[in-house]
């Protein structure tokens, strides 16, 4: 069969998606990390008439062909990719035969309020939190790459100022910050999921700092 019969067997043999949609979901699928626009155009090189516009729509169509589906196609900071929603998100989870590291709840509230007031220093997010952050949290937050260093405030010490990444944001699946859910729905976003009061790091062990975290009270940002 040639390239021409296969890519016509293929569009005509598949129900509710026609060819460029195909192309855009094996691309999709095959990449590991979220795809730009121009890469996808670029993708589509040497199919006639298809560009931006095209490219666009048809993504629009194959989204819409999934709505009712176990994954998402999502558009985030970097681009698009398919995701599992996040109802199915603990199902694929208990699959794994080694699971990820839990999220304390000092971690995600430290996350939070980088999240909702950055930039923001160290002893800021302690101000609200009325409690010492840990060292373990603020290394492993950056080591995920959900937060970064952008600048410094122009105070005694110059402390840095934290704000969030274009990481945190394609793990959220959003585009851009103003995209961000209600704190409470914060939690339930994050992968992996939340563990209560630990403040463990991704060794297992107990980080420094830990007891003032599991023993404050964790208040409601407004």
């Amino acid at each position: 069969m040639t390239e021409r019969d296969e890519r016509e067997h293929t569009e005509t043999d598949t129900p509710g998606l026609d060819g460029l949609e195909l192309v855009l979901e094996a691309v999709l699928f095959a990449a590991s990390e979220p795809l730009r626009m121009q890469d996808l155009v670029a993708a589509c090189t040497g199919m006639e008439g298809v560009g931006h516009g095209e490219v666009e729509a048809a993504l629009q169509r194959l989204a819409e062909h999934y709505r009712d589906r176990s994954l998402e196609l999502v558009r985030s900071a970097s681009g698009f990719r398919f995701r599992v929603r996040q109802r199915f998100s603990s199902h694929v989870q208990a699959s794994l035969p080694e699971r990820p590291p839990r999220l304390s709840r000092a971690l995600l509230e430290t996350l939070a309020i980088i999240a909702y007031r950055q930039p923001v220093t160290r002893a800021e997010i302690e101000d609200i939190r009325g409690v010492a952050v840990s060292t373990q949290i603020m290394r492993n937050i950056l080591e995920r790459e959900w937060v970064h260093v952008v600048g410094h405030k122009e105070v005694p010490g110059r402390p840095a100022l934290y704000a969030t990444t274009r990481t945190f944001l394609d793990d959220l699946g959003l585009s851009r910050l103003d995209e961000l859910p209600p704190l409470d729905a914060l939690r339930e976003l994050v992968d992996p999921p939340v563990e209560a009061d630990s403040d463990e790091g991704p060794s297992g062990g107990a980080a420094d700092g830990a007891s003032s975290d599991e023993t404050a009270e964790h208040p409601t940002l407004q």
